[in-house]
């Protein structure tokens, strides 16, 4: 891919300036209007303003029906033949409880400190506002773009995407791009951009383990009926071992070795091993204790036990046999590893360890990957990541990143909000001039270099077909 200077946006940045306080104004009333997936709340009405938006500045945008909540799609085709670039996000939120944690109510955005609080000014409705407001700027300013656009808003991402994968087989042509775009996910703590290389994908299920047909006296009973609770430990000894490595036949069979670059570019990331374990209160990492930060991160899939439950929880003591217990689990995968496989992996496993334990399936997603010479990294990472250049999958899943191997796009992926994007309600914040800041990273891509460029690019991912098997200790 050749390469241009990056063009003259200051046109273009001097608008954003001047309408500073208008985005902000409209982001707000953006935050005011609840989407709550998971209970269905103002889905429809949240669905119809975003189009509405976008149909406003110039993007031809509709409500495309599904089986769960609708998905919006909006295009602009200015320069045939050039990339066409498809910027994904959600205008959906989580809801909002626990209630009571929140200084200010969830859906009446207020400024603190220079901070914008509200739900989903980080996640993900600020992100991509911020995104239609470059383009915005950028067709008040030139009076069209530099390439081909598509915005996908989905309602269903804070409840797993569950349409996505048969929305994208049924829109594949519509969908047909040559890079995805989404900012989603934190940046570093000194402000700037990291490039990452992909997610790892998550397998997520239920063990239950049945006793007798009630509570049991242990006294009465210890010794003589099953504990449901036992079963489950010892099957779950069976899957891992003191050493870190998952037991589970086959579960490493198509785990990749990685490439010496990939290799050379995990080792030479910066990581503070010390503070983190610190600040973490840990003596030491998890084993095997001689694998690096990132390398577990990027290159290793894991086996977590989110949570062991049966019996007496409460204070004090009671001498009760439970008659169930259950286990909730979760698996990281690494590209070349799919989660039907491993599900059928770990069920064979406990067939053949605990036949009366049952194994319920609870949601998953296929990782992904990119290679390091990806056409688009290099680009990005010299014009706009400042040499900051990272291997390292994303920690968490992200639905949109699970589509290439079911569709016609390579996704990219380019986290923008603050570091303070956490989990707990008031951690989710965005700067107050974010949407303007954030407005500027105008995605410039020219017939000529195809090039992609924003100021908090973050992560690029596309799909990496390489499969080389690694060998385990």
């Amino acid at each position: 891919m050749s390469l241009q200077p990056v063009p003259d946006l200051s046109d273009v940045f001097a608008y954003v300036d001047v309408h500073r306080q208008e985005f902000l104004d409209r982001l707000i009333a953006y935050l005011r209007m609840p989407s709550i997936s998971a209970h269905g709340q103002g889905i429809a009405e949240v669905a119809q303003y975003i189009a509405d938006v976008m149909n406003r500045i110039g993007l031809a945008a509709r409500i495309i029906p599904a089986a769960g909540w609708p998905m919006v799609l909006a295009e602009r085709n200015d320069v045939p033949g050039a990339p066409t670039v498809i910027l994904y996000g959600h205008y959906d939120v989580q809801p909002p409880d626990p209630l009571d944690e929140w200084i200010s109510p969830p859906f009446e955005p207020t400024i603190r400190d220079g901070r914008l609080y509200a739900r989903g000014v980080g996640d993900n409705k600020g992100q991509h506002f911020a995104q239609i407001l470059a383009l915005e700027s950028l067709l008040a300013c030139r009076g069209a773009l530099p390439c081909n656009v598509k915005v996908l808003l989905e309602g269903e991402e804070e409840i797993g995407s569950p349409q996505m994968p048969v929305f994208a087989r049924a829109h594949r042509d519509e969908l047909k791009a040559d890079l995805v775009i989404t900012s989603d996910g934190p940046v570093d703590a000194d402000g700037r951009s990291r490039l990452r290389f992909g997610v790892r994908g998550v397998l997520s299920f239920e063990l239950r383990a049945h006793g007798a047909n009630r509570d049991l006296h242990s006294g009465n009973w210890g010794g003589v009926v099953p504990n449901p609770i036992w079963t489950l430990v010892h099957l779950l000894a069976t899957m891992k071992n003191d050493q870190g490595i998952v037991t589970i036949d086959g579960f490493y069979d198509n785990v990749d070795t990685p490439t010496p670059l990939e290799q050379e570019t995990l080792d030479g990331l910066p990581i503070d091993s010390v503070a983190v374990k610190q600040s973490l209160d840990l003596a030491e990492f998890d084993q095997p204790v001689e694998r690096g930060f990132y390398e577990r991160l990027s290159t290793w899939p894991t086996f977590t036990i989110n949570g062991l439950h049966g019996g007496y929880g409460g204070p004090g003591s009671k001498t009760v046999l439970p008659h169930e217990a259950f286990a909730k689990c979760d698996v990281r995968l690494v590209e070349s590893q799919t989660a039907d496989e491993i599900y059928a992996k770990v069920e064979a496993h406990i067939r053949r360890h605990a036949p009366g334990v049952e194994m319920i399936r609870q949601g998953s997603m296929d990782p992904s990957k990119t290679r390091l010479d990806s056409p688009y990294a290099d680009p990005i990472r010299r014009h706009r990541v400042k040499n900051r250049y990272s291997f390292r999958q994303w920690a968490a899943a992200c639905p949109i990143m699970s589509l290439p191997r079911r569709s016609a796009f390579p996704p990219s992926v380019f986290p923008t909000p603050t570091p303070t994007n956490r989990t707990t309600p008031q951690t989710r914040t965005w700067r107050s001039n974010a949407s303007t800041r954030a407005s500027r990273p105008v995605r410039q891509c020219s017939p000529i270099s195809g090039r992609i460029a924003s100021r908090n690019s973050n992560l690029i991912n596309c799909q990496d077909a390489r499969k080389v098997k690694r060998k385990i200790p």
